[in-house]
């Protein structure tokens, strides 16, 4: 089990980036959360086994589209063991 602590930036709100974030964590059994930053860019934490935040991670890199993509910066978390699902914070 592993957390990433993930920052996209680029044109990456208002096109439903955050919500495809959800699809792709429910499909893949990722627990965390999504959110908008003031700054433009979008944050989230994500956590479950090594290969499915590997995946998350890469379809995060490629966003939903509309969405452009210019940069994501991962770093590593301890996991947390408070998670309930995958959520889009306002």
């Amino acid at each position: 089990m592993i957390r990433r602590h993930v920052i996209v930036s680029g044109a990456v709100q208002g096109v439903g980036y955050r919500y495809l974030a959800r699809k792709h964590a429910e499909r893949l059994a990722i627990t965390g959360w999504v959110r908008n930053l003031p700054d433009g860019t979008v944050e989230a934490e994500v956590q479950g086994p090594s290969r499915a935040v590997r995946e998350m991670i890469r379809r995060l890199e490629q966003g939903p589209p509309g969405s452009q993509v210019t940069g994501v910066a991962v770093d590593e978390l301890e996991p947390r063991d408070d998670d309930e699902g995958f959520l889009i914070v306002r």
